[in-house]
């Protein structure tokens, strides 16, 4: 495939007719503005609905505007009753649940920069985190994960659950005064080098995301979101939760993933939408649940490259293409296949709305947009290399690391990563740091981690070791992982190994332990 083919204009995403001239991605100026606009225009709309206690009843209790804006303004004051002004970061650590969203909007709303934490992390993620970023509030539905942050920090942190039993603060504090240029969140990513770093994301940056892919997907009051996907992640956070909220529409929490679940609210007459990974929908499809998912009018997959075969037999079954798209943590959402246009197994699509997508030396994927960080917290360094100067006078672009191809109809064609990272199941894992974890077993004398196909998962967190003594079974190294590293970290294959294959400077050649895995089966 050529790489001077050129990628398809994003006013193709546009619905016939549309003006491209006309698309605004910033207009109403913030998130929190959008929102609040939204919940104002219609203030008995159900919002937000979560299975009521346990879920076993099968009740459902939901927010209707008004309570929602109710319940996040009093959220705000409690936050900002804790000291805490605009600008400082608040850790948050939740599962899915009501609360855990009306403290996150309530941070938003009072100015504050949300931090968001996979609930999963161990005590060392936790508290690189928190001694990166110093947060003054931390929300979290398990303690022991305040207890973690606040021993980095040397103490001084307000740790609370997501109900946020604090006392009322003063309502005497401007709230939603947030300017499109604030920041407000901080995502750490692993990125391509080092330990994991905050991307710094403005109310700018998820507002223009958010607009580009509802303009892209046709996303409208009348839909409902069957929401199952982690809501620390960028894909349930920015594009699930923040896109229900800007568009107005609608959205069923669901506290995990489960097949069965998903199945029995895809029934209801009023969902119409599914967001998941690819490891979700080969559960779907394994349980015999997927044909439920038929009825709705668009199923999209991302964070993690979906398998040609995984796709077609998914497509079958829901009898329309699913829809995958491309985006990351630093950029929100770049590139999708079209909702009226044809779906192209293998391909993640064009530029969304207003995004810019160009192919640099050796093919890496460049991009720029209102949606695009600018900086990562406290790493000018990491920064600066992270970005290509234009020749056009515009913007920087941003090197994904990313490196791709265009293919004959103008679809992106991603075709692996210049850096070493995993993404397994939708989640990042940098090797070095599972390396690091891995040395520290007794019969461990060298160790490489790389990710490895998997249908299910995308790709499997994959270990090489070169022991000393009996080689180590992937349960003795899930042993040595346990409390230190996030479950979905860990080796899920071990390869022994007499030696790594090394290049003349002494780096491990990690494609060469890709291709072996490849070779044996």
């Amino acid at each position: 495939m050529p790489v001077t083919t050129p990628l398809r204009p994003w006013r193709e995403h546009l619905s016939t007719g549309s003006d491209p001239t006309s698309v605004d991605l910033g207009a109403g100026g913030t998130l929190v503005g959008a929102f609040t606009a939204r919940w104002s225009a219609e203030p008995s709309f159900p919002v937000l609905g979560a299975p009521d206690g346990d879920g076993a009843t099968g009740r459902y209790r939901w927010l209707v505007a008004d309570e929602l804006e109710e319940a996040s303004r009093r959220a705000a004051h409690r936050l900002l009753g804790t000291g805490a002004v605009p600008g400082d970061r608040v850790m948050w650590s939740v599962g899915s649940s009501l609360e855990g969203i009306v403290a996150h909007l309530g941070a938003l709303r009072a100015g504050l920069v949300v931090v968001p934490v996979n609930p999963a992390y161990g005590a060392r993620e936790v508290g690189h985190i928190a001694a990166d970023v110093r947060p003054r509030v931390a929300v979290v539905d398990d303690p022991v994960r305040g207890r973690w942050a606040r021993e980095a920090l040397g103490g001084d942190l307000v740790v609370v659950g997501p109900d946020l039993a604090l006392p009322e603060g003063s309502e005497v504090a401007a709230l939603d005064a947030a300017a499109p240029d604030d920041p407000a969140l901080v995502c750490f990513t692993s990125g391509t080098t080092g330990r994991p770093k905050g991307a710094v994301l403005r109310h700018r940056n998820l507002l223009a995301s958010a607009r580009s892919v509802a303009l892209a997907w046709r996303w409208t009051a009348d839909d409902r979101l069957v929401h199952a996907l982690p809501v620390f992640h960028a894909h349930g956070l920015c594009v699930g939760i923040y896109g229900t909220l800007v568009t107005g529409a609608s959205a069923v929490l669901l506290p995990s993933f489960d097949p069965g679940a998903v199945a029995g609210q895809a029934a209801s007459p009023s969902s119409s939408l599914f967001f998941g990974v690819p490891t979700m929908y080969h559960r779907l499809l394994g349980s015999g649940h997927l044909a439920a998912l038929a009825r709705l009018r668009l199923c999209v997959s991302g964070s993690a490259p979906l398998a040609a075969d995984l796709h077609r037999r998914c497509s079958e079954v829901l009898a329309t293409p699913v829809l995958e798209r491309y985006g990351m943590t630093e950029t929100l959402m770049n590139v999708s296949n079209p909702f009226a246009g044809p779906r192209r197994a293998g391909t993640v699509g064009f530029p969304l709305p207003g995004v810019e997508v160009q192919l640099g030396s050796g093919g890496e994927v460049r991009v720029r947009g209102p949606n695009v960080f600018d900086h990562y917290w406290e790493r000018p360094a990491a920064t600066a290399e992270a970005f290509a100067p234009a020749t056009d006078g515009g913007a920087p672009w941003f090197a994904t690391g990313d490196l791709g191809a265009v293919d004959d109809d103008g679809y992106l064609v991603l075709r692996g990563r210049s850096s070493e990272l995993v993404i397994t199941g939708g989640f990042n894992v940098y090797p070095a740091e599972v390396e690091d974890v891995l040395r520290t077993h007794p019969s461990v004398a060298d160790v490489a981690v790389v990710g490895t196909p998997s249908e299910e998962w995308g790709e499997v967190v994959t270990a090489f070791v070169v022991a000393d003594g009996p080689p180590p079974t992937v349960e003795d190294l899930a042993t040595v992982c346990a409390g230190v590293l996030a479950d979905y970290k860990r080796p899920r294959l071990v390869h022994a190994v007499d030696r790594l294959p090394r290049n003349s400077l002494g780096k491990v050649v990690r494609a060469e332990l890709r291709a072996a895995v490849g070779r044996t089966g």
